[in-house]
């Protein structure tokens, strides 16, 4: 394998926003009479569309208001959010991709969250600079599961598959990525841990160890 870019994923892997997804979601459900447990919640929905979510809500509890309302609500709660208070690192998350840029690897963000979403966060920690390109949900047809937003990626920086490895956390991740034929590498964390990842080439416990991967390809 020749190794020329590493593509990570953004929630869950390089920021702690799986909580954040959570107290946004509780916030907007308040009103009609519905609250989740944490845990529950995001094994459940980690990773999953937003819109896909919001679907499965508004059957469930029968709710007044349509999937897209959610949508839009649940969008907007968390970039107020993140406007003034950005959600806590991964572990090693700030000093790998730092060196994986220094390595001379190309480096994308392929993220399920919108674009209004992910911005603050990697503007607000200073790393949207860092990327050779950054593919959120609004910029393809067909978000994650399906490998659209891998393919782009691949497109953009101008490498083929093989010479390129994503790093997700979720089912959905890995299945994205695996759907373009990108080998994963999992690292799930605390809400993950039972999501199904067989697909992942490898599974490891976090980004130092994917790190030391890396140096092995360079």
């Amino acid at each position: 394998m020749t190794l020329k870019a590493v593509l990570f994923d953004m929630d869950g892997t390089l920021v702690d926003s799986e909580s954040v997804h959570f107290t946004c979601w509780n916030d907007i459900l308040a009103p009609f009479g519905v609250s989740y447990d944490e845990d529950e919640f995001c094994q459940r929905f980690s990773g999953r569309p937003t819109l896909e979510a919001a679907i499965e809500v508004v059957e469930q509890y029968n709710l007044s208001v349509t999937p897209q309302w959610l949508v839009q609500a649940k969008y907007d709660a968390f970039e107020e959010f993140v406007l003034t208070q950005l959600p806590a690192l991964m572990p090693f998350a700030k000093e790998i991709l730092h060196k994986v840029k220094q390595s001379g690897l190309k480096m994308a963000l392929v993220t399920g969250s919108a674009r209004l979403e992910a911005l603050p966060i990697l503007k607000g920690y200073g790393f949207y600079e860092l990327f050779d390109c950054v593919v959120t949900k609004d910029d393809v047809q067909n978000p994650k599961p399906a490998g659209d937003p891998y393919l782009l990626a691949l497109s953009t920086l101008g490498i083929s598959a093989e010479q390129a490895i994503a790093v997700e956390d979720t089912h959905t991740g890995v299945t994205a990525a695996t759907n373009a034929k990108v080998a994963v590498v999992a690292i799930p964390n605390k809400h993950t841990l039972e999501h199904d990842l067989s697909l992942a080439f490898s599974r490891m416990d976090n980004l130092q160890q994917l790190w030391q991967w890396v140096q092995t390809k360079l």
